[in-house]
């Protein structure tokens, strides 16, 4: 009991960051709306595309794990808006909610000790939850990151920010 009790206690910190990177919170705290459609130098993607990336890929994951009728988006079109997307402070904020939103279902179902992490999905024998878990906080972390960066790049971290290295 006390391993599986560690275990979950460890994903949790992996999905919401920490240790040895920052959280989706922590990136998307205090950004500058007026920035959101901000394109670093030779990339397509704007910040927003990042977050949007990163939120339907997570819901696409939480729908898997916890839907059988779930149909995941044509990849790669699917799992981002095209470079000439661009929304306004009202699809930036329904994104990050969304995305939080989705991270507290997953982290629900990582708490859930009713949950076998390493049962295979009822409707997807080959896959886990923990696999799912592990696949969710690595996507995470990759883009928070990348968002982070975006951030440095553009200047868009506000003054005094402890992230601000330049």
């Amino acid at each position: 009991m006390q391993a599986d009790s560690t275990l979950r206690k460890e994903l949790l910190t992996l999905l919401r960051g920490g240790h040895a990177h920052m959280s989706p919170d922590e990136v998307l705290a205090d950004f500058p709306l007026d920035q959101m459609n901000a394109k670093p130098p030779n990339s397509p993607y704007s910040c927003w595309h990042i977050l949007e990336h990163m939120r339907i890929t997570l819901w696409d994951i939480v729908e898997f794990i916890r839907n059988p009728e779930h149909i995941s988006p044509e990849y790669p079109e699917g799992y981002r808006p095209r470079p000439e997307a661009r929304t306004d402070a009202t699809g930036w904020r329904s994104s990050a909610e969304w995305l939080l939103g989705d991270l507290a279902a997953l982290e629900k179902m990582v708490r859930d000790p009713r949950i076998d992490l390493f049962a295979p999905i009822p409707h997807a024998p080959g896959y886990t939850v923990f696999r799912e878990v592990l696949t969710a906080a690595d996507h995470l972390a990759y883009h928070t990151g990348e968002l982070a960066m975006m951030r440095q790049v553009l200047n868009l971290w506000p003054k005094g920010s402890e992230y601000l290295t330049g």
